[in-house]
């Protein structure tokens, strides 16, 4: 009996456990890829929107679009309640599908909404919280928060309904829509959410809330929950307070810009395998397009601060790559220091720019209305096909930069600048609550360059390119810098992002770099030279001889000896010669060449010239700036094993003349070693002159404007200055480590 017994029993096992086994692949088989329809409404082709089908296709979704091309007039959603036009246009559609029993269907918003992963481990996620319908969840019970008692107690999770996101079988679905009997702009989350509440039906549809985002991530009030996973080729959406890796995320209510930044990754957007996989998507190409048929561009410029090294961003505008009969330029300057600028530039190009519209500081137009001004330009021109707007202190370098964004293909976009050596940029990566800066994640990264691509951001600035068909459609009634309250770009990214359009920053190439204002001091005479300290790449360009880096590359060619240890080599620019003769003429403090000479710390001078000293005209801690960062690379080269401290006390500009004083008896220098600069040239500005060496009774009597002498100061190197004949002639000599 009790093995018959024993022997029934294990019968009625194996029967339950091959019923169960039946159920199960029956479900399986029920929730297929192919059994799955994921239903979204929009209105318009946003930036969000293609980003959402971009992410969907990645996964083979199959997606049917509500809506597409139908005026909104479900309200303003993102500050009020509304949205019912949905529910009406699911109560419509779903009706083709209620009759399908196996079918499943998940409706989600579009325009801020991701996938992350594919339709398999959607379903296998959905069929394991074992329920027929599933509605996303959220931390918050809106919109109507006395309901927020009636919601059954939740142990561990989000408690409150979010109708953003929710799957389930289509006949369920269709069942509780089809109750749906109010206006378009009433609200779709309180619809689902009474339905949910009611106990009855939350028994009849067997409803349940992704309490703890297996599936739907929403972000509003979990932002700190949620990092970002970097697996292999492809990157998810971890929730660290679950730890649960969710489907779909849903950038709900305030978290647009949290949706962003993970939009920038997730779900191969960028990796660290691949970088950037989705750049070179809906790229325009321009090889075979004649210069009369390229997009014709309006581009401002905007000085509204004294900025330096002016001459060079001005003459930067006619040497883009660009056809220049396809431009339109608009100058808006309200600095009075810069009209010299202004007019020196107009001279030399205005051929260039006939139609330009020049507005000066006479005008006092304040910078938003002059920006306003400029962008409506655009506007109004149906032909413009992109505004182009740059501010003073962005030093475009790269030619290419117009052809490069438009060629991107983006509404808004901005070429990524930073100050030089600095974290200092013109996009910022994430903001504040109250909407000023916030340093995000990838920030760093992105600016050094360790991350390359395209990136989503809230803010940019001093340089940025929109299509002109966007100032004309959905930017057309809005004011886009005109705020008392906020400054100029806070107001344009802030009215940009409320249209729903994305800003983005290209670092996919090297654009340039942006100046630092904040020391220049305009009343000195040439006042870029006083910084190489705040802009050293940009005074390296202007004032260190082009040559210069040659040095060290080809030192046969580059670096001469005229005489034993006697070294020559390119130094300074044309322009700094120039620019340091006129300072110290400016400046006229010139000795008088006696041996009594107040300036030195015994009074005597036992070798005396006609000279100003740097620390004359405020220059000398940027001369030993110039000593150690170009003579004592030159020096460690040309002399090996001696390390100069570039250190140096007299430093000096002389002048010699037939009348004044046209030579120098021979003496030793007070250095280790000395530099001697030629700041003008022979033959032109003088006859004469020269240096002798009586050891080695050696000559050098053709000095090269903007080349160097170096050679030994004490012992060896006894030398006098041979005397100028005609004109005057000027030599920059520092004595270095004495």
């Amino acid at each position: 009996m009790i093995n018959a017994a024993m022997s029934s029993a294990r019968l009625l096992g194996l029967l339950a456990l091959a019923a169960l086994l039946s159920c199960s692949a029956a479900e399986q088989r029920r929730l297929s890829p192919e059994n799955l329809l994921v239903i979204t409404a929009a209105t318009e082709e946003t930036d969000g929107f293609r980003r959402f089908m971009r992410t969907a296709r990645e996964f083979n979704y199959t997606v049917k679009i509500l809506g597409l091309g139908e005026e909104w007039k479900g309200g303003d959603v993102a500050r009020t309640v509304g949205g019912g036009q949905k529910v009406r246009w699911l109560k419509k559609e779903i009706l083709k599908h209620s009759d399908k029993d196996d079918l499943v269907i998940m409706f989600v918003d579009s325009y801020d909404v991701i996938f992350t992963s594919g339709p398999e481990e959607l379903l296998h996620k959905f069929s394991r919280l074992g329920h027929r319908v599933v509605f996303s969840a959220e931390g918050f019970c809106w919109p109507d928060q006395r309901l927020a008692p009636k919601y059954p107690v939740v142990h561990t999770g989000k408690r409150y309904l979010n109708s953003g996101g929710f799957i389930g079988f289509a006949q369920d679905i269709s069942a509780m829509v089809q109750q749906w009997k109010y206006k378009d702009n009433d609200d779709d989350q309180l619809f689902y959410t009474k339905i949910y509440l009611d106990k009855t039906q939350r028994t009849k549809f067997n409803i349940t809330l992704d309490h703890r985002s297996r599936i739907f991530q929403n972000l509003n009030g979990a932002i700190d929950e949620v990092v970002l996973k970097f697996e292999r080729a492809k990157v998810r959406v971890r929730n660290v307070a679950y730890d649960t890796l969710p489907v779909v995320i849903h950038g709900n209510g305030p978290t647009k810009l949290q949706l962003n930044y993970l939009g920038n990754y997730v779900p191969t957007a960028w990796t660290y395998e691949n970088g950037c996989s989705i750049c070179d998507d809906d790229l325009l190409f321009f090889n075979d397009v004649p210069d009369e048929e390229m997009p014709l561009v309006y581009i401002a410029v905007f000085i509204e601060h004294a900025t330096p090294f002016m001459d060079e961003f001005l003459d930067r505008l006619t040497t883009l790559n660009y056809p220049i009969e396809r431009i339109r330029l608009f100058i808006h300057n309200n600095v009075v220091y810069h009209e010299r600028h202004i007019q020196r530039f107009w001279e030399r190009h205005k051929s260039l720019f006939p139609d330009a519209l020049l507005v000066g500081p006479e005008e006092n137009l304040q910078e938003d209305q002059a920006r306003n001004m400029a962008i409506e330009a655009c506007k109004k021109d149906p032909e413009c096909d992109y505004y182009f707007s740059i501010d003073s202190d962005v030093a475009l370098t790269n030619p290419d930069t117009l052809r490069i964004l438009i060629e991107e293909n983006k509404s808004v976009i901005a070429p990524m600048l930073s100050k030089h050596g600095k974290l200092w940029s013109n996009f910022w990566g994430a903001l504040s609550p109250e909407g000023f800066y916030a340093r995000s994640e990838d920030y760093i990264e992105i600016v050094q360059g360790k991350r390359i691509g395209l990136w989503n951001v809230p803010y940019i600035t001093q340089a940025y390119l929109v299509r002109g068909n966007l100032l004309r459609s959905k930017l057309s009634q809005v004011s886009l810098y005109v705020d008392e309250e906020m400054d100029v770009d806070m107001v344009f990214c802030r009215r940009i992002r409320d249209q729903g359009v994305f800003m983005f920053v290209s670092n996919r190439d090297e654009f340039g770099r942006l100046v630092s204002s904040a020391n220049f001091n305009t009343s000195r005479l040439h006042p870029d030279m006083w910084q190489i300290f705040d802009n050293p790449v940009d005074w390296k360009e202007k004032y260190v001889h082009e040559n210069y880096s040659k040095i060290f590359e080809d030192e046969k060619n580059f670096v001469e000896q005229p005489c034993p240890d006697v070294y020559w080599f390119p130094a300074f620019s044309d322009k700094m010669c120039d620019h340091l003769v006129e300072t110290m003429e400016d400046n006229g403090q010139w000795s008088g060449g006696s041996h009594k000479d107040e300036r030195l710390a015994g009074g005597y001078e036992n070798v005396p010239t006609v000279d100003i000293h740097m620390n004359q005209v405020g220059f000398e801690k940027e001369w030993l700036k110039f000593l150690k960062e170009y003579i004592v690379p030159v020096t460690e080269k040309l002399y090996p094993g001696y390390y100069p401290k570039a250190q140096a006390i007299m430093n000096f500009v002389v002048r010699y003349r037939p009348d004044e004083q046209p030579s120098l008896r021979p003496h030793h220098d007070s250095s280790t070693f000395t530099i001697n600069i030629a700041l003008n040239n022979k033959n032109h500005d003088y006859e004469g002159g020269g240096c002798r060496f009586l050891r080695y009774d050696c000559k050098v009597e053709s000095p090269r404007k903007g080349w160097s002498f170096m050679h030994p100061g004490r012992l060896t190197h006894y030398h006098e200055g041979l005397p100028t004949t005609r004109g005057t002639r000027y030599i920059m000599v520092s004595f270095v480590d004495p």
